[in-house]
């Protein structure tokens, strides 16, 4: 999202960006139905087990081979903690606690903390606009939490936790910019998930004891498959699309696009209530982003000379 020059996009990439906001902003929404019956920690795991299932025969019939040896898999398996493993654990967990629609918002956060992530080990600067950014996104976290007293309350227990799972993401963003440049989309994507589900697999089996589970109902079950085949596995391959068509700083504007379709979904499907300060911290992080994309300084900037 950082550091490149914003392409011109026209109406076929809007379109592709808006689904994507759709299929990502639907994850929220699916796992919001899947935490109310079953624990986070599987739910992750079956996300990502079949989400990697399903992108196999892609990867395959593009003709990607898998890693061989430790030294080959190391990246990916890094890359799968980091990127999904501890992420989607972070935030499924924050979402007993929150509605998915708050979730997303939380979540947009991701490039503040990439940014951070970045600049603390020296693989980017900090200019003004950057600051600027950095300073509304905290500003608008601020202003989720609200003045209703100390953290300790599920609100602030949710928001927390899918804090940390931005700031996973946050390390995921280093790690790939070390360890997989130059390494095709698809097989880091498919590689990634592979790795996740050896990880899910242990630590759900030995946190959550799946088998011993009472069976989900036919929404739970459905939401979680959507999840996995919608949220994940369709929404990586649209992602690159895009990637390569509009480019990064455009690919990630999806981030600003996402809370108001989780929490469309959410208020539409799940009784999920929305407040004003939730709106308001959600308008002040959208425009850190804008910020720290250059889109919001160079708007400002043609203004003036305008004027």
């Amino acid at each position: 999202m950082c550091g490149d020059t914003p392409k011109q996009m026209g109406g076929r990439d809007w379109a592709s960006l808006m689904l994507l906001s759709l299929l990502w902003g639907g994850g929220f929404f699916f796992t919001g139905v899947a935490v109310r019956e079953m624990p986070p920690l599987t739910v992750v795991a079956l996300r990502v087990i079949l989400a990697a299932l399903a992108l196999l025969p892609i990867f395959y019939a593009f003709g990607h081979r898998l890693p061989r040896g430790w030294r080959g898999w190391r990246p990916f398996f890094v890359m799968g903690v980091l990127n999904n493993a501890l992420p989607f654990g972070f935030i499924f967990a924050g979402q007993t606690f929150i509605g998915s629609g708050l979730a997303s918002i939380v979540n947009a956060t991701t490039p503040l903390f990439t940014l951070i992530v970045l600049y603390a080990f020296r693989e980017e600067g900090l200019t003004t606009t950057r600051l600027t950014g950095v300073a509304l996104g905290a500003g608008g976290v601020a202003v989720l939490k609200g003045a209703d007293g100390p953290f300790g309350g599920d609100e602030s227990i949710g928001v927390l936790l899918c804090l940390a799972g931005a700031l996973s993401y946050g390390f995921a963003g280093l790690w790939g910019r070390r360890a997989l440049a130059g390494i095709a989309p698809l097989k880091s994507a498919t590689c990634q998930l592979l790795c996740s589900s050896v990880v899910m697999i242990a630590v759900a089996g030995c946190v959550d004891r799946p088998w011993t589970l009472s069976a989900p109902s036919a929404h739970a079950a459905m939401s979680i498959a959507a999840l996995a085949l919608i949220g994940t596995a369709a929404a990586y391959l649209l992602f690159f699309h895009i990637l390569v068509r509009a480019g990064a700083s455009n690919v990630m504007l999806v981030t600003l696009l996402i809370p108001a379709t989780s929490l469309l979904l959410g208020g539409l499907f799940l009784d999920e209530i929305i407040e004003f300060q939730h709106l308001l911290g959600a308008a002040i992080i959208g425009a850190g982003l804008l910020f720290i994309d250059g889109r919001a300084p160079n708007w400002i900037r043609k203004q003036v000379l305008r004027g």
